[in-house]
């Protein structure tokens, strides 16, 4: 193989003399052939070749032995090993080898010099190397001189121009330019060292006249040093316009080669992490497919970029995330059962509907997981629930709390573009559980805001819509996530504030509060063992009897929960640490005494039934946020118009429900034996005690118009009775809500007769036995049967005369 020797740096001069020297060298008519590779050998130039081939390697060697003289003739084709004559071209140089060197790695460097251009008529022989008969060619001799001279000058210039244009070439190579005197040397010189095709250099070995050869050879000059300078100018530009961005990005570049030297980038290690973790995933072919188009993206960022960060932020979501990976549910429903009674007291309802649900997937093996949604007051253990049926599901525990949420991206997520941009909680808190079923509980889901940033209410429509949930779109995936496995329970202390739409997805179940026997049991089974535990006692070092927790409950708590009672055990335990840690004396069953030492005085009295000495004073049930509590109603007369005056803090629809009963006792005075011209003598004022506390709704409809009845009748209101439902203009009574926190209400008072709405028998039969124990329920359809069993016959004590 013959190649020219970039390495080397030889420049050659050539003096007249010289030149009618090498002209007038004895040329046989045949001549052993040296084929070269990539390159053309012009008469008077230099060039060093490595010698490849074997055939090649003996020529050279026999060669300098004897005359030193071959042909070198250039290959059509560099990549033919073993050239025929078709292979080369027709015109070569006859060249004399000057040097043989034999390098350090065992190769061979043969310095030749073009003598005299010749054509190869035929090819005598191959072996053991090619042999031609050639004939001698002479340059045209008729040319006039003063043409060539200024060819060559011209040369000289364009060639000194490239060398200072060019930063590959040698200054030194301008010496050597200026010195040669020989124009067509001159020519062939150029033409040896410029960038010209093989093709090219051929061309111009072939041309006879050395002005015609010269006038090419400036042609293709021209052209690269039109080349040269459009680069320069470039060059010049795109430095000029360097900004720090683009020195940062040639800094990291640098910064990247020495890392990969040393190693990798962290950025590559990234990539290759990355690359690993999606291999055991888990995910569908289109998840797939745009983690590998994010990925190749990855590779295609600048590290120092903005954008970069957010790109890896996305694809770790990706990777992270736990793609239909699911935990194994248990179907042990006996155990799951045992869990859910163990944890909590009462709440039958969510634990018959949890266990429904694991019995239809035990069965099926398949069901989208309800989304429940518990309504009640505070502390009733709606929350904790939540984890009780993950333990009982084997399921993993998220929760998520949505009070004064007021950002739809909280839920959706933002949009990949941004710096900073997250997935909403939804997928974060899946990412942190590692699992796409766990049981998820949206707490507070009434208490939901609204703010400039949308309505997160309408986000949490697809969330929780079973039929939509299973192609739930999060802004920063921008990939749909399968939602429909997790089981979503939602907890609200009222439904008022939820929004209908997103209401109709859930399925609600109501939690009312605790009376004091299942507050003693929850306290017995949890509160106070949890409570010795958190503070380091062990049981033997503390105990307290049921009337002593009764005594706690009534007289420092008030509220359908247990929260407050729990904060009253946690003081008392406290105590008792302190007792112990200071090695005092103390008795370690609590006695009442040592509560209300401890406690201070009862904070609350206990609402009580007041009797019925007084007329025009009943006893009503109304429903609050933390439970039900009784109220009184009193209605008193006075000389007057017949004017009717409200106070107690009254809201509208209670005002109107008062204006009502009196309407309608005026139009059915009769019924109840009276004058319809007392009604223009006396002034009636009814009054709700507790007048700080705002009260509103038409379930005291029934106690007002009992009250403002037994007012004008002075008959006495049937004992430790209490009642609620609304009233209407022609007699009926209606059914009303919060029944069984009204029932809690009235048993807590020692009532024993209630009068409810005959529609309400339906609410009643649905409360646990416990609950009606010792209680008698009146159901009324009619203002005038209700007034037939609360108003007895007897006159009060002190009647009122009326006339």
């Amino acid at each position: 193989m013959i190649t020219i020797d970039e390495e080397t740096e030889y420049i050659p001069l050539l003096s007249h003399d010289e030149e009618e020297d090498l002209k007038k060298v004895n040329i046989p008519d045949v001549l052993p052939i040296l084929p070269l590779r990539n390159t053309v050998l012009f008469p008077g130039v230099v060039i060093p070749i490595t010698v490849g081939r074997d055939k090649s390697l003996k020529l050279v060697q026999e060669v300098y032995k004897k005359s030193k003289i071959l042909g070198a003739v250039a290959q059509k084709d560099g990549t033919i090993e073993n050239p025929e004559l078709d292979d080369l071209f027709k015109i070569g140089t006859v060249a004399q080898i000057l040097k043989i060197l034999e390098m350090p790695d065992g190769s061979t460097s043969v310095i030749i010099q073009g003598r005299k251009r010749f054509m190869m008529n035929d090819l005598l022989t191959e072996k053991p190397y090619h042999m031609a008969r050639i004939t001698p060619m002479e340059d045209e001799e008729d040319e006039p001189a003063g043409e060539a001279k200024a060819v060559a000058a011209a040369l000289k210039d364009l060639a000194i121009k490239i060398i200072k244009l060019s930063s590959n070439i040698p200054t030194e190579a301008t010496f050597a330019v200026k010195n040669i005197e020989s124009p067509s040397f001159l020519i062939n010189f150029l033409a040896s060292n410029s960038e010209l095709s093989l093709k090219q250099k051929q061309e111009l070995l072939e041309t006879n006249s050395v002005s015609k050869r010269g006038f090419t050879l400036l042609e293709s000059l021209s052209n690269e040093v039109q080349m040269l300078e459009l680069k320069n100018d470039i060059q010049t530009k795109v430095k000029s316009d360097l900004d720090q961005q683009q020195r940062e990005f040639l800094l990291h570049q640098q910064m990247k080669t020495i890392q990969d030297e040393l190693g990798g980038s962290p950025q590559d290690q990234d990539v290759i992490d990355f690359r690993e973790k999606g291999k055991k995933k888990k995910w569908s072919k289109e998840v797939a497919a745009a983690f590998e188009k994010e990925l190749d993206k990855l590779l295609r960022l600048n590290p120092a970029t903005g954008e970069y960060s957010v790109q890896v932020n996305y694809i770790q979501t990706l990777v992270e995330l736990p793609w239909n990976e699911y935990t194994k549910d248990n179907f042990n429903l006996k155990r799951a059962s045992r869990i859910l009674d163990k944890d909590h007291f009462g709440l039958e309802k969510v634990k018959d509907r949890i266990l429904e649900h694991l019995a239809v997937l035990k069965l099926k093996g398949d069901l989208k997981s309800p989304i429940l949604c518990l309504v009640g007051p505070p502390g009733v253990g709606k929350t904790s629930l939540g984890k009780s049926i993950a333990e009982a599901l084997n399921r993993k525990y998220v929760r998520m709390s949505l009070g004064g949420l007021h950002d739809e991206a909280e839920i959706r997520g933002h949009r990949k573009t941004y710096i900073g941009a997250m997935p909403g909680r939804v997928v974060q808190n899946l990412k942190k559980v590692k699992s796409s079923n766990p049981v998820f509980v949206l707490d507070e889901i009434d208490k939901v805001g609204r703010g400039a940033q949308g309505n997160p209410e309408s986000a949490l429509l697809e969330v929780l819509d079973p039929e939509q949930n299973s192609t739930f779109h999060d802004n920063f995936l921008e990939l749909d996530y399968d939602l429909s496995k997790v089981m979503f329970i939602a907890t609200a202390n009222t439904t008022a504030g939820i929004n209908p739409a997103l209401l109709d997805r859930m399925e609600i179940i109501d939690l009312s509060g605790y009376i004091v026997e299942e507050k003693i049991q929850i306290a017995k089974r949890h509160l106070i063992p949890d409570q010795i535990d958190k503070h380091g006692l062990t049981r033997k070092q503390f105990s307290i009897s049921p009337s002593v927790l009764e005594q706690i409950i009534e007289g420092y708590t008030r509220e359908s929960g247990v929260r407050q009672l729990d904060k009253q055990i946690a003081k008392l335990v406290r105590v008792m640490a302190r007792h112990i840690a200071f090695e005092e004396s103390y008795d370690k069953k609590l006695s009442r005494k040592m509560a209300t030492e401890i406690l201070g005085p009862p904070r609350f009295i206990r609402d009580k039934y007041d009797g019925n000495r007084h007329a025009g004073v009943v006893t009503g049930l109304a429903w609050t946020a933390t439970g039900g509590e009784i109220l009184f109603v009193e209605t008193s007369l006075s000389q007057g118009e017949g004017k009717l005056t409200l106070t107690g803090n009254l809201g509208d629809v209670m005002k109107e429900s008062a204006v009502l009963a009196l309407e309608y006792l005026k139009s059915h005075a009769s019924k109840f034996s009276i004058d319809p011209a007392i009604f223009k003598k006396y002034n009636v004022h009814v009054h709700v005690p507790e007048g700080a506390i705002p009260k509103d709704g038409p379930s005291a409809g029934v106690a007002m118009m009992t009250s403002i009845t037994s007012a004008f009748t002075q008959r006495k209101v049937r004992e430790s009775c209490a009642m609620t439902g609304e009233i209407t203009l022609r007699g009926k009574v209606l059914p009303v809500g919060g029944i069984k926190e009204k029932i809690l209400a009235a048993k807590r008072a020692g009532i024993t007769d209630i009068a409810i709405s005959l529609e309400n028998r339906k609410d009643v039969e649905e409360i646990n036995d416990i609950y009606r124990k010792e209680l008698n329920f009146k159901y009324v359809n009619e203002i005038s049967g209700l007034m037939d069993f609360v108003l007895l016959p007897d006159l009060v004590d002190q009647p009122m005369k009326i006339s």
